[in-house]
């Protein structure tokens, strides 16, 4: 057995194998690959190394002398309930499949395994524990004192790398553009930077460029004097001054008016502002950082948006990703917002399901965290049926019609997965294929074309 690229960053794995030759070779692999390995010869060996060796992933065969795969699992569960499990046997049958499954096994491998289909569910398996550990810290008000890795929320390396930005940028002397689709973020970020920054104890003035009515956007940026115009009985500072010491952040900047947008570039490029009315200019301390969801770049080439604007605003560009780029950012992100909302209303979530689950990851999230903060509080509100619901909310049609379905299509993947195996090695014959399998040669044929395979899918 050869490494893997596919293995995900190194963590303590648990390998619970009474074949010492099969343990031996899972070790090798998983330690050339760079994993902490633990290695125990039966269930009662892995317990007793457990607490010590602190795992977050235990990869165990299901018959063994002692205390099977599944006793293992239950024990397991009992400690540590969000440890994923993944079992390994060399029979595959479906009964023992059902039962690991119903028992909380996080995946369940039939042996002889694809090395990369193994290696893909590890992958997802210390996701899992990395999301589960993230989420127990967030939820203990414990995730640390630094504003950027409190606010922006995700494990996958899409949002590392934006903290990792943020956090060079925060405490640099220099405005900011934000680009990213609807319902990313854009303002959690703005906060997340002023909260980091040397300027954090001044104000944080947030302005919706889309939602000022175009005869009052100046007095609501630069303000007035009293008497300026009809209506303005007494001076009123506007939202530049207000952020005096701190931050204005220019949201949905895409919106703002042409005209308007010269007196705003002549505000910053200065950094004094005149309210109306008055000829007076006022000095100003500030950063800006603006935000659109629009490419301000192709809207300047078009001439949509003032060109010089855009490179004055552009000091520092971040782009935040869209949560169908952000790996399994969903489902910590579903269940932080599910727990807050419950909680709020005095109520416990319901558990998510495997359908549930799926329907998380697969689903695109066109408005992105707004929407799936949305459906999360429905769903601890009571509002979407558990163990499925909402894979028919989010899939539609697509949707299983229950959580049973789910593990079907799982198992016939495997089934597939032996079949292919048993192929290649003989060179695509059935014949000597379900002799390798113990199976009779009808029995075979049978069951590929059920799941739609023929014999030149040795080489898929």
């Amino acid at each position: 057995m050869s490494p893997n690229p596919a293995l995900p960053e190194p963590g303590r794995i648990l390998v619970v194998e009474d074949d010492r030759m099969v343990r031996h070779a899972l070790v090798e692999w998983l330690g050339i690959a760079g994993h902490q390995v633990v290695e125990a010869e039966d269930g009662a060996s892995a317990l007793a190394q457990l607490a010590q060796a602190a795992p977050e992933l235990v990869l165990s065969d299901i018959r063994m002398p002692g205390l099977s795969g599944l006793d293992l699992l239950a024990r397991l569960r009992a400690v540590d309930p969000d440890l994923p499990v993944i079992l390994l046997t060399g029979h595959g049958d479906v009964p023992m499949a059902v039962a690991a499954m119903q028992g909380g096994a996080h995946d369940f491998v039939t042996k002889p395994y694809d090395p990369d289909h193994l290696a893909a569910i590890i992958a997802r398996g210390l996701a899992f524990r990395r999301l589960r550990v993230e989420l127990a810290t967030l939820r203990s008000g414990t995730a640390g004192a630094n504003p950027i890795e409190a606010r922006l929320l995700g494990p996958s390396r899409a949002m590392e790398q934006v903290r990792r930005q943020a956090l060079k940028l925060a405490a640099l002397p220099v405005d900011v553009l934000i680009a990213g689709e609807t319902g990313t973020g854009k303002d959690v970020l703005a906060e997340a930077l002023h909260a980091a920054s040397p300027r954090a104890q001044g104000p944080f003035v947030a302005l919706n460029c889309a939602a000022i009515p175009a005869d009052l956007a100046e007095s609501e940026l630069f303000g007035h004097e009293e008497g300026a115009f009809t209506g303005a009985r007494a001076a009123r500072p506007g939202k530049f001054e207000a952020a005096q010491g701190g931050t204005i952040f220019l949201d949905e900047i895409e919106s703002m008016p042409l005209a308007l947008q010269v007196k705003v570039l002549r505000v910053l490029q200065e950094r004094q502002v005149e309210r109306l009315g008055s000829n007076r200019p006022r000095p100003l301390d500030l950063r800006v950082i603006a935000a659109s969801k629009a490419d301000l770049r192709r809207a300047s080439e078009e001439g949509r948006f003032r060109a010089d604007l855009f490179y004055r605003l552009n000091g520092a560009e971040m782009q935040l990703p869209p949560l169908r780029m952000r790996d399994q950012d969903a489902l910590l992100l579903f269940e932080l917002f599910a727990s807050r909302a419950a909680r709020s209303q005095g109520l416990t979530a319901p558990a998510l399901g495997l359908s549930d689950r799926d329907a998380l990851l697969t689903h695109t999230w066109p408005g992105n965290v707004r929407e799936l903060k949305a459906v999360a509080e429905r769903f601890a509100y009571g509002l979407v049926e558990p163990q499925g619901g909402l894979a028919r909310l989010l899939l539609g049609a697509e949707a299983p019609a229950g959580e049973g379905p789910g593990l079907i299509p799982r198992l016939e993947d495997y089934e597939r997965m032996l079949i292919r195996a048993a192929l290649a090695e003989t060179g695509g014959t059935v014949s000597a294929a379900a002799e390798r399998l113990g199976l009779p040669r009808r029995t075979l044929s049978d069951r590929m074309a059920r799941l739609g395979m023929a014999p030149r899918d040795a080489g898929s």
